[in-house]
């Protein structure tokens, strides 16, 4: 995605490339007939062949440098993965993993524990994931109850955490944290003593949530001073993720929905020809398209904007494909009738999948009031 004096929403030649690699990887290796069905509900969401092959191609460890294993790619690299990867509803903790933990590492964690941990998430040998929202918070992480308090033994945490992504596979789970009025991150290791992890059970079998519980879990304490700034951008971060990958899945939802149109026959004419489905087809590409231009500002502003307008855009994608997707989703259903409720045909994981997409880390009416909010101040 290049940029001159305005914004430029053409990707460059290698990122096309890239695209295309992950396409041919994911029709081949990850189809949703034989994967992903068979990985739907599955608390670990992945198979170690298909992990080690995303790691194999090096996009695991895209937004990682160079000189710890990684490619040293962009959000707007990673966006063209995601994006990819919501057209065939992939299950599995790669935005945890390769966006949201490794996003706090590479911005809060020292020099020298960045070159402890990032070679393992660049090869795929660890998975993890950042815990930021506390039960009854939707948006807003900064009333952080969840505290750590030194020992002889070292640090310890206690606190809650709720909606928790892919926590159930994770090795390693990031905390923010309070230490005397700053908030600080920890790791915690998934076996530690004290840590209590429940699943969540939701609508979407493409993604694993839980609830996690910490009464007096040992931790790692992780780079120096407050890292509130740094996890705001972390937030932003796994909101533009969430977004892209939502822009995949919703542009999948209408294709499938324009095929069947042409193809279903009623009153001997396919339904495609009756004005109201025409309607109905009409506003989801509106929906589509309008969400995608978002979706693609928020990248770029990610990639060459100030803090204030990454998050001002990242804030304004969510916010309108919150609903936007959703609609795109119930809309495809409706185009199929009765049987896109049934388990047999796909359209009803796409539906599912831009389901969570409209509640996870806030809906629409939470983000217009942050856009509010930061207008009005």
């Amino acid at each position: 995605m290049t940029t001159g004096g305005g914004m430029d929403c053409d990707f460059s030649e290698d990122q096309e490339q890239l695209r295309a690699n992950v396409r041919r990887f994911l029709n081949d290796r990850c189809p949703i007939e034989s994967y992903v069905r068979s990985m739907w509900g599955d608390e670990r969401g992945t198979s170690a062949a298909v992990w080690s092959g995303l790691s194999e191609m090096g996009i695991s460890g895209l937004l990682i440098p160079q000189e710890f294993g990684g490619s040293g790619g962009t959000m707007v690299d990673m966006g063209v993965v995601l994006e990819e990867m919501g057209r065939l509803v992939h299950p599995g903790p790669f935005l945890s993993s390769a966006v949201g933990a490794t996003t706090a590492i590479c911005l809060i964690a020292t020099v020298q524990e960045q070159a402890e941990l990032l070679p393992s998430l660049a090869d795929g040998s660890i998975v993890a994931t950042i815990a930021m929202m506390e039960p009854g918070e939707r948006i807003g992480w900064h009333s952080e109850l969840t505290t750590a308090h030194q020992t002889d033994a070292g640090w310890q945490l206690r606190g809650a955490k709720s909606h928790v992504a892919d926590a159930m596979h994770a090795n390693v789970i990031l905390f923010p944290a309070k230490v005397n009025g700053e908030v600080r991150l920890f790791l915690v290791e998934a076996n530690s003593i004290g840590l209590q992890v429940a699943p969540v059970v939701t609508v979407d079998g493409s993604r694993s949530f839980a609830s996690v519980l910490l009464n007096g879990v040992p931790a790692r304490l992780l780079g120096s001073g407050d890292a509130t700034k740094h996890l705001d951008t972390v937030l932003d971060n796994l909101l533009v993720a969430y977004v892209v990958d939502g822009v995949g899945t919703a542009q999948a939802a209408l294709d499938m929905s324009v095929e069947y149109a042409k193809q279903r026959i009623q009153f001997n004419r396919p339904i495609g020809s009756f004005q109201a489905v025409q309607h109905l087809l009409a506003d989801m590409l509106m929906w589509v398209e309008l969400g995608r231009s978002a979706a693609y500002f928020s990248l770029w502003s990610s990639e060459t904007g100030s803090l204030e307008d990454r998050h001002r855009t990242a804030t304004l994608a969510k916010a309108y494909v919150s609903d936007a997707f959703f609609r795109v989703g119930a809309s495809a259903i409706q185009v199929f009738g009765g049987v896109g409720y049934t388990w047999e045909h796909d359209v009803h994981l796409y539906y599912k999948r831009l389901l969570t997409l409209q509640q996870i880390l806030g809906g629409s009416a939470d983000h217009f009031q942050e856009l509010a909010d930061l207008i009005l101040s």
